[in-house]
C-alpha cells in the first residue's frame, strides 16, 4: 500500500514512511520518493547511485581539465539543491554534463574562467525556461523547442568533437584500443550493473593497460604521489566573455531535454503524476549548474545511469539520493582522489570519447525516432542538414571582434529557420 504523501513542511525537511517491514520490496510495489527501506539498505542503495554516477561525473572534469574534486562538491551540493527544491518528488542525482564537454573544449582557450562564466549563465538561462513553464506549463515548452529541434541540436553538439575525439585516439591509439574494446565488451556483453558501468570500467582497464605500458604521464603520476589525503577543494571564480556564453547557450536545450526525460520517466515508474514539477526541476538543475560555474565545477544534469539503478532495485527513496550526494561531499574533500584521475591518459580518454560523443549525437537520433519526426517533409528535411553540417564541420564565422563556432551557427539557424520555414511552407501549402 502507497504511503500517504508528506506535507509540505516535512517536504522541506526531509523526512520518510518506512516501506512495509523496510527489508523488502512489497510484491508489484515499488518504495515511493517519500517511503524509505531500512537506514542500512538504504546506504548501501544510495552507495549504489553513487557507483552508478561515478565514471561520468569524474569523465567529464577529466577531459576538459576542470578540477576533480571541485566538479564532485557541486555535484553533491546540486544533488542536495535539487531534492529540496523538488520538494523530495522527484529521485535524481545531479551530474556532470556531458553536453558541457563540446562547448568547453571549444572555449578552452578563453581560459578557466571565462570557461565558468559561460556554465553560469547556462545555469541562469536553464533556471529561467524553469521559471516559465512552471508560469506557463509544459506545453509552451513543447511548442518552443518542437523534436525536430531539439534532436538536431543535441545531435549536432555530441558530433561537433568528433574531430577531438579522433585525435585523443591517434595520440596513443593501442591503449585508446583497448579502452574502447573493454567499453564495448562490458557494455554489451555484462549483464546488470556492471554493464552499466561500461564506460567508467573500460577507463580503468585502459589506465591499468597505460600503467602496465608506461603511458602515464610521469609528472601527473608524481604529483598523485604528492597529493594529500585531504584537503579543500580548488575553487575559481568566472568572468564573462560573450563568444564564450554564445558557444554554450545551445546546452540548455540539452538539459531542458534531459530534465523533462527524467521527470517523465520516473512518473512513469512510480506510477505518480509529476507534470506539475517539471518547472521545479528546471530550476533545480540551472541554480546548480550556476552555482557551479561561480564556483569552478562544471554544470550538471539529472543521470540516466541512476534511472537504471531505480529501475532495477524498484527503490525510488529520495533518502538514497541524500546519502549519494553526502557521499559526493565527502570524497570532495580528498586531493589525493583527484590527482588520481588526472593521471588519466589521453589514449583512454581518446577511447571513451569516440563512444561518448558518438551516444550523445544518436541521442538527438532517438529524440527523432521516439517523435515520429516525418523527414519526407522538405522543411524538416532542410533545416535539420543544414544545422547538422553547421555544428558537425564546426562552421566558424566572425562578427565584428566576436567568433563563433557550428554549435552556435548550427543551434541559432535551427531555432530561428524552422519557424520561419515552417509557416512558410503552410502558407504555400493554402
Amino acid at each position: 500500500m502507497t504511503a500517504p504523501r508528506a506535507s509540505s513542511r516535512s517536504r522541506l525537511v526531509p523526512r520518510w514512511t518506512l516501506h512495509g517491514d523496510g527489508r523488502s520490496v512489497a510484491t508489484d510495489g515499488v518504495v515511493a520518493p517519500d517511503e524509505r527501506l531500512s537506514w542500512p539498505r538504504t546506504v548501501g542503495i544510495g552507495m549504489q547511485h553513487v557507483v552508478a554516477m561515478f565514471g561520468a561525473t569524474l569523465l567529464v572534469p577529466t577531459i576538459t581539465g576542470f578540477p576533480v574534486t571541485t566538479t564532485l562538491l557541486f555535484s553533491g551540493l546540486g544533488t542536495a539543491l535539487f531534492l529540496l527544491i523538488t520538494r523530495g518528488r522527484v529521485p535524481s542525482y545531479l551530474g556532470s554534463s556531458f553536453a558541457f564537454i563540446a562547448p568547453l573544449a571549444a572555449t578552452a582557450g578563453d581560459g578557466p574562467a571565462a570557461q565558468l562564466g559561460a556554465v553560469l549563465v547556462v545555469g541562469v538561462a536553464l533556471a529561467a525556461v524553469g521559471v516559465l513553464v512552471k508560469v506557463a506549463g509544459s506545453r509552451a515548452l513543447d511548442a518552443a523547442m518542437p523534436p525536430l529541434v531539439t534532436g538536431a541540436i543535441v545531435a549536432l553538439i555530441g558530433l561537433n568533437l568528433a574531430g577531438t575525439a579522433v585525435t585523443s585516439y591517434e595520440s596513443q591509439p593501442l591503449v585508446a584500443t583497448v579502452t574502447l574494446v573493454a567499453i564495448l565488451l562490458v557494455t554489451v556483453a555484462v549483464p546488470g550493473l556492471i554493464g552499466r558501468l561500461g564506460i567508467l570500467v573500460g577507463v580503468v582497464v585502459g589506465w591499468v593497460f597505460g600503467a602496465l605500458t608506461g603511458a602515464l604521464d610521469p609528472a601527473r603520476v608524481d604529483a598523485l604521489r604528492e597529493a594529500a589525503w585531504v584537503g579543500v577543494p580548488t575553487f575559481t571564480g568566472p568572468s564573462f566573455q560573450l563568444s564564450a556564453v554564445l558557444v554554450a547557450l545551445p546546452v540548455v536545450v540539452v538539459l531542458v531535454a534531459e530534465n523533462v526525460g527524467h521527470v517523465k520517466a520516473v512518473a512513469a515508474m512510480t506510477g505518480r503524476s509529476l507534470d506539475d514539477v517539471a518547472g521545479d526541476a528546471l530550476v533545480a538543475d540551472g541554480v546548480a549548474t550556476a552555482l557551479a560555474g561561480a564556483g569552478g565545477g562544471s554544470g550538471t544534469t539529472t543521470y540516466a545511469e541512476n534511472i537504471g539503478v531505480m529501475a532495477a532495485t524498484r527503490v525510488y527513496s529520495t533518502a538514497a539520493y541524500w546519502v549519494a550526494a553526502a557521499t559526493a561531499l565527502i570524497l570532495a574533500f580528498s586531493p589525493k582522489f583527484g590527482a588520481l584521475v588526472f593521471t588519466v591518459p589521453g589514449g583512454v580518454i581518446g577511447g571513451a570519447t569516440l563512444v561518448l560523443y558518438g551516444l550523445i549525437g544518436l541521442l538527438g537520433v532517438r529524440i527523432w525516432q521516439e517523435a515520429k519526426v516525418d523527414f519526407t517533409r522538405p522543411v524538416n528535411l532542410m533545416v535539420a542538414a543544414a544545422a547538422l553540417v553547421a555544428g558537425i564541420g564546426d562552421l566558424t564565422l566572425t562578427i565584428g571582434s566576436v567568433e563563433l563556432g557550428g554549435i552556435v551557427w548550427g543551434s541559432v539557424g535551427i531555432l530561428v529557420g524552422y519557424p520561419i520555414l515552417r509557416a512558410l511552407a503552410g502558407r504555400t501549402a493554402r
